[in-house]
C-alpha cells in the first residue's frame, strides 16, 4: 500500500483504498501520537506509515482495534488529516514535532485561516472572563479565528465571545476526537463544530485527557496562531507553557496586566516583566497584525438575559434560593445537560457564581441583599 499522495480521509468513505489508508494512519497515530518527532523521522525514512511500522518492528494494532477507532471517528463526524496532506496547516509543518495525524470535527479549512489564540486561567475572575470574551468578539469581527483549548474559564469565554459575535473559533483538544473535556462543554463543542469552526486533536480515538497531553496540546494552540494573548494566569499555569511555545515558535505574546498581588495575574505580570507586549485593548493585536483598527467595532458589553429565555428562568429560580445543578434542573423541569451551556454563559457574564459546596447563587440577588459577590465563594 502506498499512502502518498496524502489526502484527507473520511471514515464514512466505504472505498477499500480509503479504508486501507485510514487504517494505516490510525495505526501509525497509535504508535507515534505521544512522540511525534520520531514519527516524522519514520515517515521521512520510509515514506509510508505501514512500511514504517513494519520496518521498525512496531506492534501494529489489530484490525478490530483500528475498526473501533474508525467507527468512533465516523460517529462523531471527524475526519483524518495526515501530515503533508492537502489542507494540513502549513504553520504546523514548520514544527520539528508536528503531529503525524490530525482528527478534525467541523470545517477543516479553519485550521489554515489567520487566527489569534486567547488563553488563561481555568479559575478566572469575572473581570478576566469579560475581557476574554470581549477580545474574542472583537477579533472575530475583524475576520480572525479565535483559537483556544476548550477548558473552563478563559478558554470557554474566548470561544463563546467569538461565536456570539458570529465568528469562527478553533478548539484544540487534549483527548480523543469523540470526547469533550470538560464534559460540561459538550454544548459549546457542538456550537463550535456546527458554527463554521472546528475542534482538532492529535490524539487517537478513545484517548482520555491526561495531564501529559496538555503541554503537547498547548504547542499546537500557539503554532496555529499568529499571536497569543494571555488574559489571566497563575504563577504555575499551562497558559505560561503556551506562551513559552509561542516565543520558541516566533509568535508574538501579549499579556493583560493585572493587579499586583493577585494570584490570577501573577503569571501575566511575569510575562510582561520578561518582555511580552502589554495588551490594553484589541487594537494592540490588530495593529501588530497590520489590520485596520476599524476592522472590529468597539468591544462589546455583555448583555443581560432576555425575559422568557432559559437564562432568565435560571436567574429567577436562583434569586429565590441557591441550588446545585441537579436541584436547579429539577426546579426547571429539565436536564442538567440542557442547562450546561446557559449556566456557562451566565457564569462568564458574572451573573451566577458557584459556592464551595457546589451550590449556584445569583450575583444579582447577592447584591440586592447587600452581600459582596465573592464573599461566600
Amino acid at each position: 500500500m502506498n499512502a502518498t499522495p496524502r489526502r484527507l480521509l473520511d471514515p464514512r468513505d466505504e472505498a477499500p483504498e480509503v479504508r486501507r489508508m485510514l487504517g494505516a494512519w490510525l495505526a501509525f497515530q497509535q504508535a507515534f501520537a505521544w512522540r511525534p518527532a520520531e514519527g516524522l523521522r519514520a515517515l521521512a525514512d520510509f515514506g509510508d506509515p505501514q512500511r514504517a511500522l513494519r520496518a521498525l518492528r512496531i506492534v501494529i494494532p489489530g484490525e478490530r482495534t483500528i475498526e473501533v477507532a474508525r467507527v468512533r471517528l465516523a460517529a462523531c463526524g471527524a475526519v483524518a488529516l495526515p501530515v503533508g496532506a492537502e489542507g494540513f496547516p502549513h504553520a504546523l509543518t514548520e514544527l520539528a514535532d508536528a503531529p503525524v495525524l490530525l482528527l478534525v470535527r467541523g470545517d477543516v479549512a479553519t485550521l489554515r485561516l489567520p487566527g489569534v489564540a486567547i488563553v488563561g486561567s481555568r479559575a478566572a475572575t469575572v473581570y478576566g472572563l469579560a475581557i476574554a470574551r470581549a477580545l474574542a468578539a472583537r477579533f472575530a469581527r475583524a475576520g480572525l479565528t479565535v483559537i483556544s483549548g476548550l477548558a473552563r474559564g478563559i478558554d470557554a469565554a474566548a470561544h463563546l465571545g467569538s461565536l456570539d459575535a458570529g465568528g469562527r473559533t478553533l478548539a484544540v483538544q487534549a483527548c480523543g476526537p469523540e470526547r469533550v473535556y470538560p464534559p460540561a462543554h459538550r454544548g459549546l463543542a457542538q456550537r463550535i463544530a456546527t458554527g463554521g469552526g472546528a475542534l482538532v486533536t492529535e490524539f487517537p480515538p478513545g484517548s482520555a485527557p491526561r495531564a501529559a497531553h496538555f503541554p503537547l496540546r498547548n504547542r499546537l494552540i500557539s503554532a496555529l496562531a499568529r499571536a497569543v494573548v494571555v488574559v489571566e494566569a497563575r504563577e504555575r499555569s499551562g497558559s505560561l507553557v503556551t506562551a513559552m511555545h509561542a516565543a520558541d515558535q516566533g509568535r508574538e505574546v501579549f499579556a493583560v496586566p493585572g493587579p499586583l498581588g493577585s494570584p490570577t495575574s501573577a503569571g501575566t505580570n511575569r510575562l510582561l516583566r520578561d518582555g511580552a507586549h502589554a495588551l490594553t485593548s484589541a487594537d494592540d493585536v490588530l495593529q501588530w497584525l497590520g489590520l485596520p483598527l476599524d476592522a472590529g467595532t468597539a468591544d462589546p458589553v455583555l448583555t443581560p438575559a432576555r425575559d422568557g429565555s432559559i437564562e432568565a428562568s435560571v436567574l429567577r429560580v436562583l434569586a429565590a434560593a441557591p441550588a446545585t445543578r441537579d436541584e436547579l434542573a429539577r426546579r426547571l423541569r429539565t436536564s442538567p445537560g440542557d442547562l450546561a451551556l446557559p449556566l456557562l454563559e451566565l457564569e462568564l457574564a458574572g451573573a451566577v457564581a458557584e459556592d464551595r459546596d457546589g451550590r449556584l447563587r445569583s450575583i444579582t440577588a447577592l447584591r440586592a441583599r447587600g452581600t459582596a459577590p465573592g464573599a461566600s465563594l
